[in-house]
């Protein structure tokens, strides 16, 4: 089966947004530093973005969890990959994600993270589907909402392709 991949959000499109939401989280977060803990593989190419446009200190870590295996629906079943490097112990956290789809996958490991002792922990995201939300998170950051479509781009990928493509395109398979 091919794929043909439709433009979504351009390139131009995805940055003018990330710096907004660079801006906004400047604001917010003045005086303090911030801890970005990325979501791999798919939340790498949206953090390096968003750390450039923050004017506040800033750390990183990250993390890679899985849900999707090869398909294009989660499974339902989280597994941590790799963890986290550092203690987040009196840290503010912002969880940087490519995508909120069902939140199955951010519920459990936005759990597991506030058990870690930091100050507060916060979720950014390039984009959202709440078409699909099966369990409530709450997204302090949010870049697009987008509709049900299967997406790529930016990070995200189907069957480990397309992460590089500088937008968002919706796959097709014809």
């Amino acid at each position: 089966m091919a794929e043909r991949i439709e433009v979504l959000l351009t390139e131009e499109e995805v940055d003018k947004r990330i710096q907004e939401i660079g801006d906004q989280i400047s604001r917010d977060y003045a005086g303090k530093q911030v801890h970005l803990v990325c979501v791999l593989k798919g939340g790498s190419f949206f953090m390096c973005e968003l750390a450039k446009r923050i004017t506040v200190p800033v750390s990183l870590d990250f993390m890679s969890v899985s849900s999707y295996g090869g398909d294009t629906k989660s499974s339902g079943v989280v597994r941590i990959v790799k963890d986290l490097d550092e203690p987040l112990q009196d840290k503010h956290v912002l969880v940087v994600e490519d995508i909120v789809d069902s939140g199955r996958t951010l519920s459990y490991l936005l759990d597991m993270l506030r058990d870690r002792g930091p100050k507060d922990v916060r979720l950014c995201t390039l984009l959202d589907k709440p078409d699909r939300r099966v369990v409530d998170v709450k997204v302090d950051y949010t870049g697009f909402e987008i509709p049900d479509k299967f997406v790529v781009g930016y990070g995200l990928d189907y069957d480990q392709k397309y992460r590089n493509l500088p937008y968002i395109g919706v796959v097709n398979f014809d």
